[in-house]
């Protein structure tokens, strides 16, 4: 059974920073890709698979953040197109995600236990432990499948 929980996190300064940073490198991949995407299109008429990975030597400052987070950019990406070429409705063409919105957020995945929980802290890839208010005890034996963080 899935279930999800929504917590509150109270990050240090430096932990901020690396959020801001995480939503930040997140939001690039997913426009630098759809514009790539775009362009290789219009020029080949044909799609282009690109993966994060390739963009770390030309922007070598998206190493320094959870890569698990810009493949889930990435994700989100491929299933908008999907859901664009499968002629669903109410589903346009992908966008082009803005800064302006307020609205930032990244998920990251649990691989090896990069994430975990022990007392009122979570552990975070690249960010470290970071306090929560745990209000709601997790149910015994249960695994964390996916964080994301707003």
């Amino acid at each position: 059974m899935n279930k999800a929980y929504r917590y509150r996190l109270y990050p240090t300064t430096e932990q901020k920073i690396m959020f801001a940073k995480t939503f930040g490198c997140a939001r690039f991949i997913y426009n630098k890709m759809l514009g790539d995407r775009l362009d290789h299109y219009k020029g080949t008429g044909k799609k282009l698979n690109n993966t994060p990975a390739q963009y770390k030597s030309e922007f070598p400052w998206l190493k320094e953040v959870d890569s698990l987070a810009l493949a889930n950019a990435q994700l989100n990406l491929n299933k908008a197109y999907n859901n664009f070429w499968t002629n669903r409705k109410h589903f346009g063409k992908p966008r082009f995600k803005s800064k302006k919105t307020g609205h930032f957020s990244y998920s990251t995945n649990n691989q090896k236990d990069s994430v975990r929980l022990e007392g009122n802290t979570v552990k975070l890839p690249k960010i470290g432990w970071v306090k929560l208010c745990l209000h709601r005890p997790l149910m015994e034996n249960s695994t964390i499948k996916t964080v994301t963080i707003r």
